[in-house]
């Protein structure tokens, strides 16, 4: 009976004990995982594009200067045609108004087509498209000067007007680019919305980057500098155990993610290759600022001597490929 009983108890023992071994294994990764720091720059908002409305006027060529149009478009010239002398009445006018209503229209039309259509002409648009692009790039660690480059972005960045918005992503793309012999791994995607609804996709990107990091010890938002003492950077022999792992356990990669809202529709390229990044870290660059709206450049870790290892890119950001 008790050979009986141990050979039934013996594989739940036996699976208790492995249970027991993984959970040791998992839980004690958890605390030894290397917690990175993070920087972030961003600003901007999402409101309407402003149009002040003024009535438009047109050139009359001959020498009848700036006019301006009947009200529904007016007759894209002067309307000097004299009213006397027309023959038929009140109806007969009515008539030629009509026909020149309907002759104007078309000319508008067609000088739309043939020309594009300008920004002037383009009918105002309340809750225009709205792109929220994002592109990731990790990097080998080596590529350390690229966090000084980063930090000095944040710390000189003029985050509060369109013009300190671009630069930013500018330098930031640029500096990117100057280190492909670092590119490791490279990610991106692009969700199109109403502006809306621009806002909420552009906050959930931002904050599922944000939430990877231990802490933000250098920010510039909205012109808002603020630095923290990165844990890697305090004295030896403090107690909190975060600067040993660094040196213990130095990690092996630098990841930055760049997320920016734009007017219109904004496509980057699938990242598959160096080429790919490339080109989508070149479209970044060049985005004017009448149409950006919202910028965030993280990249963690932030401090000196705090990187991230192959173990915490694969976990954290397992969406990236190899490139």
């Amino acid at each position: 009976m008790r050979n009986k009983l141990l050979s039934v108890m013996k594989p739940l023992i036996k699976s208790l004990f492995v249970f027991g071994l993984i959970a040791t294994l998992a839980f004690g990764q958890a605390d030894n995982a290397l917690a990175a720091s993070g920087g972030r720059i961003g600003g901007g908002s999402f409101r309407a594009p402003s149009r002040g409305y003024s009535t438009p006027r047109t050139y009359a060529p001959g020498g009848g200067g700036y006019y301006a149009p009947y009200p529904g478009g007016g007759f894209g010239f002067p309307f000097l045609f004299p009213f006397f002398g027309i023959g038929g009445g009140f109806g007969g006018l009515f008539t030629i108004l009509i026909f020149f209503a309907i002759a104007n229209f078309m000319l508008q039309a067609f000088r739309r087509a043939s020309s594009g259509g300008s920004v002037e002409e383009l009918e105002y648009d309340s809750n225009p498209t709205v792109s929220v692009t994002r592109v990731q790039v990790g990097l080998l660690a080596e590529a350390r000067g690229l966090q000084a480059e980063l930090n000095r972005i944040a710390e000189l960045a003029d985050t509060n007007s369109p013009e300190g918005r671009v630069e930013v992503l500018q330098e930031a793309s640029l500096a990117l680019l100057r280190h492909p012999e670092y590119w490791v791994y490279a990610g991106g995607s692009t969700q199109q919305s109403r502006l809306t609804g621009a806002e909420a996709e552009f906050n959930r990107l931002s904050l599922a980057e944000r939430s990877k990091f231990s802490e933000e010890t250098l920010s510039n938002v909205n012109n808002q500098l603020k630095a923290a003492t990165p844990k890697a950077e305090l004295p030896a022999g403090d107690g909190s155990g975060s600067s040993d792992l660094a040196v213990k356990d130095p990690g092996e990669y630098i990841v930055v993610t760049l997320i920016a809202a734009t007017l219109g529709k904004l496509q980057i390229p699938t990242i598959n290759s160096t080429d790919d990044l490339r080109q989508a870290l070149r479209q970044f660059g060049s985005i004017p600022s009448d149409k950006l709206l919202a910028i965030e450049v993280l990249w963690t870790p932030q401090a000196e001597g705090d990187t991230l290892s192959s173990d915490d890119v694969l976990a954290e950001y397992a969406d990236l490929k190899l490139v």
